[in-house]
């Protein structure tokens, strides 16, 4: 690759203008479709403590590799060749990730971690070597990340050709090393640590890239209560187990979407620091968001297969735990660009938290509506507040 033919592998950054998401990436997101699909289904049949761990285990490393993803495509331009070849080498990856997502702890977790770690090694070793020496800041950038991810890689490996519990503990090691490099700056031996203001983004994509993954794990609940709803005997309960779920899906949407989105991209656009807004509001921020859609559209399947009797535990974590990890993210995600807590996302946290000391003696029906009406009050209340704001 020549100086000229790597400098050129770069995206344009364009001041005041956004650029767009490109289709690329949008066919790379289609896999993830598929993981979030699979992490659901795997909490679902096996909903026990250690299950869970292991399961918010596999999240963090999806969530990791495609926000990882995203960054490179952010500095990269996925319009070249051999930038668009490595998004369907990831691509490729991430469809072997996905289909080992259920085994992970059993038979697959080599061809898991293998996939991992070529994902993750592989692009920014590709970022570096699509640097210029004249591009130092870059290029530094890129040479502190591949040793980050180079160090946790052993981790990963050594616990896919692990057992038991010593697979658990290198991969928790490996997800440590990993998820605190960009808080210490990617900091290495001789080289030191990278500043904040070398992360040069572009805002609007990097906003847009993480909206669109809050519509994967959305587009995921629907689906799962489509076909859920599908196979069954449609009672009245069910119809209305599945209204409810479509209503929480919604008010979700709504609670993101409606101003959040796109308030967080014009802040980030216009941020002199966008590459710290990128790091705390997208990077770790939109994990819990997205982790609460995945946990509520688990509630929304049991509910819908068993609307009446007491809720069990199972249904009471799933259906309560959901939507407060939503509303936990996005109460923080709106905070680090407005400065303030939303009181309405507070009110709804605290009236789940109430709602969950009596939740067990409701039928999950019951229980679907109760937190469905409370998403949905958090959505209206915000519109109310917002508008009242912006009339003053």
């Amino acid at each position: 690759m020549t100086d000229n033919a790597r400098g050129a592998l770069f995206r344009p950054i364009v001041p005041h203008q956004h650029s767009r998401v490109t289709y690329a990436e949008l066919f790379f997101d289609l896999v993830f479709v598929f993981a979030v699909t699979q992490i659901s289904h795997t909490l679902l049949a096996h909903f026990t403590p250690l299950g869970a761990l292991q399961v918010t285990l596999l999240f963090l490393a999806v969530w990791w590799v495609w926000v990882y993803t995203s960054w490179i495509t952010n500095w990269l331009n996925p319009e070249k060749t051999p930038v668009r070849l490595l998004l369907f080498a990831l691509t490729l990856g991430g469809l072997v990730l996905s289909t080992s997502i259920p085994a992970a702890f059993d038979g697959r977790g080599l061809w898991f971690a293998a996939a991992y770690a070529a994902m993750q090694v592989g692009k920014t070793v590709f970022l570096w070597l699509s640097t210029l020496p004249s591009q130092s800041l870059a290029r530094m950038n890129a040479i502190r990340i591949t040793a980050w991810l180079s160090v946790s890689a052993i981790f990963w490996i050594a616990g896919g050709m692990a057992e038991g519990p010593s697979r658990l503990v290198l991969w928790a090691i490996a997800l440590v090393i990993e998820y605190i490099s960009p808080a210490v700056r990617f900091w290495i031996p001789r080289y030191g640590a990278s500043a904040v203001a070398d992360w040069v983004v572009e805002g609007g994509h990097m906003a847009e890239r993480c909206a669109g993954f809050i519509i994967i794990a959305l587009g995921e609940s629907i689906v799962v209560t489509g076909a859920t709803f599908a196979e069954l005997t449609w009672t009245t309960e069910n119809v209305l187990a599945f209204v409810s779920a479509f209503g929480g899906c919604l008010a979700m949407w709504w609670i993101y979407f409606h101003k959040g989105a796109e308030a967080g991209s014009e802040q980030i656009s216009r941020s002199s620091e966008p590459g710290r807004l990128a790091r705390l509001a997208y990077t770790y921020l939109h994990m819990p968001i997205v982790a609460g859609i995945i946990v509520a559209a688990v509630a929304d399947e049991l509910v819908l297969k068993h609307p009446s009797g007491h809720s069990d535990l199972k249904t009471v974590i799933s259906a309560i735990g959901g939507p407060l990890l939503f509303l936990f993210g996005t109460i923080l995600f709106k905070h680090s660009f407005r400065g303030f807590l939303q009181l309405s996302h507070g009110a709804g946290i605290i009236a789940l938290g109430v709602l969950a000391w009596f939740a067990s003696d409701l039928s999950p029906l019951m229980l679907s509506i109760l937190t469905t009406a409370i998403m949905i009050a958090v959505a209206v209340w915000e519109s109310i507040s917002l508008r009242s704001n912006s009339a003053e």
